[in-house]
């Protein structure tokens, strides 16, 4: 199971303790959601926060855009940090061209899915794909519940990868809890974005723990 605690429910008041932990943990991945307040209603990190985080971080940062017109920033955030660039498929208009961009500055190219839109979208696009990121709540904002729905979707990429001979990884993120992971681990899920079923935790290395686990 790759983990990736997402920023987004972290104390902001001092991430850097915050980051040190995760450093000093068994996740994988720290992800991080850039939101514009246009493609989703709330605005968060920008290119500031993640250029001190890239300083700071151990681990790869999973950059997740909630942005409109994302090909405008690819390379930007490649110099601010990003391993992996996530851009969701509502907001790309020519997502191939899109993902091969991404890779040529030397990221893994990630698409994202809303919960309303459907993965046989992704039928001839899914082998440019590094990984796909499938939203369990609508996208904007934390601490919100897992939509169930989402294990017939991780069922429906997997068929879909298997399919086409893709070498593409799974991801979730929203709602995510050790109940629900360990379904969508067996259903084929391979990594996972943890908000608050981490940095609301008493010990937060002993919740990482727990998910890597399982």
């Amino acid at each position: 199971m790759i983990l990736a605690p997402s920023l987004l429910s972290a104390n902001f008041a001092d991430l850097k303790s915050d980051v040190d932990l995760i450093n000093e943990s068994s996740a994988d991945w720290l992800h991080i959601d850039v939101m514009d307040g246009v493609f989703v209603p709330n605005i968060s990190f920008g290119f500031p926060v993640m250029e001190a985080l890239k300083k700071i971080s151990y681990k790869p940062l999973d950059v997740h855009l909630m942005i409109v017109e994302p090909d405008r920033y690819i390379s930007r955030f490649k110099e601010a940090g990003a391993n992996i660039l996530n851009v969701h498929y509502e907001a790309c208009t020519h997502l191939n061209r899109t993902l091969n961009q991404i890779r040529k500055e030397g990221m893994k190219a990630a698409v994202t899915l809303n919960p309303h839109t459907p993965v046989v979208l992704l039928e001839d696009i899914i082998s440019d794909a590094d990984m796909v990121l499938l939203m369990s709540v609508n996208p904007g904002f934390a601490a919100q519940s897992f939509i169930e729905n989402t294990y017939n979707k991780v069922s429906q990429l997997k068929e879909l990868i298997l399919r086409k001979n893709a070498n593409c990884l799974i991801e979730v993120d929203g709602g995510i809890n050790l109940e629900n992971a360990k379904k969508l681990s067996a259903l084929g899920a391979d990594a996972f974005v943890a908000g608050n079923s981490i940095f609301a935790t008493p010990d937060i290395k002993a919740a990482i723990a727990e998910f890597k686990a399982l």
